[in-house]
C-alpha cells in the first residue's frame, strides 16, 4: 500500500491554526499557536543499523532532529519512544541506547523529557522532537524557483554502508565514516540555509537523494559528478549491499527520472535509502555564496528547473 494511501485515511484538516501538515509530505507538521510563534512537531524510530548500542541511540536522535532542522526551526524538547524485548532488559544495551540519545539531544542544547516503551522482540529506538520557528520564516519543501541552486550537505551511502555491516562486509574505516557522517546533526546545515535565505529544504532519509528531490516539487538538473558519496560505497554497491528500501526507491523512481544514460549501479546509489541524511537545500544563485562560506560540508549539485522532471547530466 503506497503511503498516500494510508495518508488518506485521515480526516481533512480543518484547523487555521495547522500550517503545514500531510498534504505536502514535508519533513515535520507546523501548528501556529502565536502570530510570531509555531510549534513544530516529527516523530521517527527505526531498527538498529549499528552493533554499538550508544552509537545507534546518538543516530536515532540526530536522524529524528534533522526533521526539525530541515524546516528551520529550533528543537525545543524531545519524547523517546522504544520497543525492546524485556528478556534482554538485564543486560543493561536498553541504557547504553538511552544514553547515547541523551548525549546527543544534549549536545543539540535540549532535553529528552520523557517516553514510552513496550515489549517486542526486536528492538526499536527513536524520538518524537518539537521544535519552535517563526511562522514567517519555515523553510518548507515547496518554496524553490527555477534557477535555484541545489545543495547537498552530507555525502551518501549510509543504506549500503548499514547492510554491509549487519552482514560483517563493511572495513571498518568506512564503518567509521558513516558513524561520523549520522551522528552529525544538521544544526549548522539549518543555520547556515537560513541565515543565506533558503527557499526549500528537506533532509535526505529513506526515500534517497532521487525521491528526496521529488519531494522539493519542481524537478531539477542534477550533476552527477559533484554527488558526494562516502569512499567505498561504491564497493558495497558492486556486491549488491543495496537495503531493501533501497530497490523499492529505485523502483519507484527510475522510469520518472531521465538517467542520461548512467549505469543501473549509479542510479541505484541516488535512491538507497539513508539514514540521517544531510539536508538537501535550495538557495537563490545571489545567496549561494553566502551559504558556502558558512558551511564547508555543502556540495552543489544542481539547479532546479520548474518543470518538475528530474534529469542527470
Amino acid at each position: 500500500m503506497e503511503l498516500g494511501q494510508v495518508l488518506g485515511a485521515l480526516p481533512p484538516i480543518v484547523d487555521p491554526n495547522v500550517m503545514v501538515a500531510t498534504a505536502g509530505r514535508d519533513d515535520a507538521a507546523v501548528y501556529r499557536i502565536a502570530p510570531d510563534r509555531a510549534l513544530v512537531a516529527t516523530v521517527d524510530f527505526f531498527t538498529p543499523i549499528v552493533d554499538d548500542p550508544s552509537e545507534f541511540g546518538a543516530i536515532a536522535a540526530a536522524n529524528a532532529l534533522s526533521d526539525i532542522y530541515a524546516m528551520g526551526a529550533r528543537p525545543l524538547f524531545a519524547l523517546g519512544i522504544t520497543a525492546f524485548p524485556r528478556e534482554k532488559l538485564s543486560t543493561g544495551l536498553l541504557e547504553k541506547i538511552v544514553a547515547g540519545g541523551a548525549a546527543k539531544m544534549t549536545e543539540a542544547g535540549i532535553a529528552v523529557v520523557g517516553g514510552h516503551s513496550v515489549d517486542d522482540p526486536e528492538p526499536k529506538f527513536g524520538y518524537a522532537v518539537t521544535g519552535e520557528v517563526h511562522p514567517d520564516h519555515i523553510v518548507t519543501n515547496a518554496g524553490a524557483s527555477p534557477g535555484d541552486v541545489l545543495y547537498l550537505t552530507k555525502p551518501l551511502g549510509s543504506g549500503l554502508v548499514a547492510t554491509a555491516i549487519k552482514r560483517g562486509l563493511c572495513p571498518p574505516s568506512l564503518e567509521r565514516e558513516a558513524i561520523a557522517v549520522m551522528t552529525t546533526l544538521n544544526r549548522m546545515a539549518s543555520e547556515a540555509m537560513v541565515g543565506a535565505g533558503a527557499t526549500a529544504a528537506t533532509d535526505v532519509t529513506g526515500y534517497g537523494l532521487i525521491g528526496h528531490l521529488a519531494n522539493l516539487n519542481g524537478g531539477a538538473d542534477i550533476d552527477q559528478a559533484s554527488i558526494p558519496f562516502m569512499n567505498g560505497v561504491r564497493e558495497l554497491a558492486e556486491r549488491d549491499l543495496f537495503p531493501s528500501g533501497s530497490h523499492r526507491n529505485h523502483a519507484a523512481y527510475r522510469d520518472r527520472v531521465d538517467w542520461g544514460g548512467i549505469e543501473e549501479i549509479d542510479q541505484m546509489m541516488l535512491c538507497d535509502a539513508q539514514t540521517s541524511g544531510g539536508l538537501l537545500v535550495a538557495m537563490p544563485p545571489q545567496n549561494a555564496q553566502k551559504f558556502e562560506h558558512g558551511l564547508e560540508s555543502a556540495r552543489r549539485i544542481g539547479v532546479m528547473r520548474g518543470d518538475g522532471a528530474i534529469r542527470i547530466r
